[in-house]
């Protein structure tokens, strides 16, 4: 339980930052989460290894590290903690809602390759600072983390939103397509780039490791 508590406190912060930064349209939004994230995985990074991410989850379960019945309950709790945190955004900022989206001036496919690729970043640099044995015990593992998203979310932004992340995504999808009927069309981007750049990131990985 103590697991599935930090994954729902860490992942609902996580999205109640990026709503809140995102709706409040400063340009360093990018900074302010990826220090907040910075801050979240310290947090939880010794008790549920931080996850906050279904992507991330998908990680740790092909390295073995988390087993499939604590990969799915990871990842029902992240949901669940995501769609809260879009709903107190709402509600803080008086309606107004978050989620990414692809960029005026870009395509689904630039969109998709984006998110592909920086969850790919961000997965490999968890997996290296969280599991490999050459880094056991390190104490720069939320920095790294939070840093890669930092850099992604800067230089995909209006590209693809920068989600990096299922659960952030679908939160803001799934809250804007209850309360305005707002379209779920491109909802399929924000799972199939993440996930499979996570999956491609495991590979990775254990080409590291041989």
């Amino acid at each position: 339980m103590n697991k599935l508590v930090t994954e729902f406190v860490g992942t609902f912060f996580l999205v109640l930052i990026i709503g809140l930064a995102v709706e409040l349209g400063d340009v360093l939004a990018p900074l302010v989460i990826g220090v907040g994230l910075t801050a979240l995985v310290y947090m939880g990074g010794h008790v549920s290894m931080a996850h906050y991410n279904p992507a991330a989850t998908l990680g740790f379960w092909m390295c073995g590290t988390t087993k499939t019945p604590e990969a799915f309950r990871y990842i029902a709790v992240q949901l669940v903690a995501a769609l809260s945190a879009a709903f107190v955004s709402l509600w803080l900022l008086n309606g107004a809602t978050f989620s990414p989206g692809v960029g005026a001036e870009h395509s689904v496919w630039q969109a998709l390759m984006a998110e592909f690729l920086f969850t790919f970043a961000l997965v490999l640099v968890i997996l290296n600072v969280a599991i490999a044995e050459t880094t056991a015990g390190n104490q720069f593992y939320g920095i790294a983390i939070g840093f890669v998203v930092m850099a992604g979310a800067y230089a995909v932004w209006d590209i693809s939103g920068a989600a990096f992340n299922p659960a952030v995504a679908l939160g803001g999808l799934v809250i804007e397509a209850v309360v305005y009927d707002r379209s779920l069309e491109e909802a399929w981007i924000y799972l199939v780039g993440p996930l499979s750049g996570a999956a491609f990131a495991a590979v990775v990985f254990g080409w590291q490791q041989d």
